[in-house]
């Protein structure tokens, strides 16, 4: 998530995964509604997942979704989704990162002028990637101060103050005649990382449903960021604020939903995950049940839950804090249900709690050199019949209990998971959750990609609601024409 410099900052999700994984993001046809696109997310994995790192409240997986049109080689990231971008006159492809906590995209500018600070480990890993050049472009300008996204960069509650910094005399302000461009501005991410730049407008082209068919948004307007801190690769926001890719392109008018393939499926070119935006993603949903999306009053641009009750096989943890499904008067709490994040987050005390419920219920040995290797709080060394990793009937179910009595149990895996091949006819597995860091502004708890997998997730942004339901993705992506035969 990332906000200008005299907001609010977000909560801090950054580090390293050592394990990439992949999503390639694919258009394919959807001729039923030309209202709706469905997409599909290809899962590639570098090494086992996850292995070695410390895990924190940052954990992402990489994902590049193409908008280009042509088949570009994953880049590996540190964090975040990779959408390339076809922006300009002649195109240029650009890949950024995804982020459904911000609304700015931005775009590194001035190849090869972009100056990032700190970036050194990138650069030396060459994962640093292209810049555009506005030069190039015959339909790039520089967006105007008057204009409403110049307003909402600045955070500006005085819509002439762009204008006055941007040197206009007080008889064009007052006769709205001013036509400077947009001052430059500074973005700041929760990690740290800072950008400046220009807001600019080019004409970005997305490669539809149908093979050759490409939809044209002449006046897309985005950061042209020539300097960073910390932040190597440009982000697409995906956001519900005016400024975000998703509300520019339209994406979020009515919703959209998702159904993550599980981890088994990695390095398999033959399937996709679903991804559908538009009307589609919300038809044929009359037996699922919704949760409501609470509306934070101070960070209104992302998805909130409230979360009741977690339950671990028949015992159900009861101190759930308030907070979870609820705000306070600076609007932190709730919980942030974020693909971008991998695991799930709990507060303390009662993410203890659940650890609690969880130590006294398994009867496997624990494995505390696994857990100081990796981070994760709870290891255990679980028999492996027949070196089947993926058999998790030996341990709890969970259950988490959503507002307006919606209840998911996890699928198998998106609890615990093997952090290396079977010895012996044993494998070790550690729990996908982790409590927030001490301190943690926004949201009280996340509900993290990992959780989601073998689950249809439903945005149904019309309504202000969310919905589950477990499904084999696997057979919704057949049916969807995502799986390769």
């Amino acid at each position: 998530m990332a906000i200008a410099l005299n907001k609010i900052t977000k909560f801090l999700f950054f580090l390293l995964l050592n394990s990439l994984v992949f999503y390639s993001i694919q258009s394919l046809a959807s001729p039923r509604n030309p209202d709706s696109l469905v997409l599909g997310l290809t899962l590639a994995s570098t090494a086992s997942f996850p292995t070695g790192p410390k895990a924190s409240t940052s954990s992402r997986k990489i994902v590049s979704i193409d908008f280009s049109g042509e088949k570009k080689p994953l880049m590996e990231v540190r964090d975040g989704y990779l959408i390339s971008l076809n922006i300009g006159t002649p195109p240029q492809v650009i890949q950024v990162r995804m982020d459904t906590g911000s609304d700015l995209t931005w775009v590194p500018c001035g190849n090869p002028s972009f100056d990032c600070m700190e970036c050194d480990d990138y650069r030396n890993n060459k994962l640093i990637t292209a810049s555009f050049s506005p030069s190039y472009s015959s339909s790039s300008y520089r967006d105007s101060c008057a204009s409403p996204f110049c307003i909402d960069i600045h955070s500006s509650d005085n819509p002439l103050d762009p204008c006055t910094v941007a040197g206009c005399s007080l008889s064009a302000l007052v006769k709205a005649t001013c036509s400077r461009p947009c001052p430059s501005f500074a973005y700041t991410y929760g990690a740290g990382g800072v950008v400046t730049g220009l807001l600019a407008r080019d004409t970005l082209r997305v490669h539809g449903s149908s093979p050759g068919v490409t939809t044209e948004f002449p006046k897309f307007c985005f950061g042209c960021v020539g300097s960073s801190y910390r932040e190597p690769v440009g982000i697409a926001g995906f956001g519900r604020g005016t400024l975000s890719l998703a509300s520019q392109l339209g994406f979020l008018r009515k919703g959209f939903s998702h159904c993550f393939l599980a981890f088994k499926y990695a390095n398999n070119p033959n399937i996709s995950s679903s991804l559908v935006v538009g009307d589609i993603a919300l038809t044929s949903k009359d037996e699922m049940h919704f949760t409501p999306l609470l509306n934070s009053p101070m960070y209104p641009n992302y998805y909130y839950i409230g979360l009741e009750a977690i339950t671990v096989g028949n015992v159900r943890a009861t101190e759930v804090p308030a907070s979870l499904r609820e705000f306070d008067s600076q609007g932190n709490g709730g919980m942030k249900i974020d693909s971008g994040i991998a695991y799930t987050h709990l507060p303390k005390p009662f993410y203890s709690q659940v650890l609690s419920i969880l130590q006294s219920t398994i009867n496997y040995p624990r494995d505390t050199g696994m857990e100081m290797k990796t981070g994760f709080d709870l290891c255990y060394k679980v028999p492996c019949p027949n070196n089947n990793t993926l058999a998790d009937d030996l341990l709890p179910s969970i259950t988490f209990h959503f507002l307006n009595n919606v209840s998911l149990v996890l699928p198998q895996g998106n609890h615990f998971y093997a952090m290396s091949a079977p010895s012996n006819s044993t494998v070790v597995k550690c729990l996908m959750f982790q409590s927030m860091d001490d301190g943690d502004d926004g949201p009280a708890g996340v509900f993290g990609s990992f959780q989601q997998q073998n689950v249809e997730v439903v945005y149904d942004l019309e309504k202000e609601r969310i919905g589950f339901q477990p499904m084999d993705c696997a057979s919704v992506a057949s049916s969807q024409g995502l799986h390769k035969t």
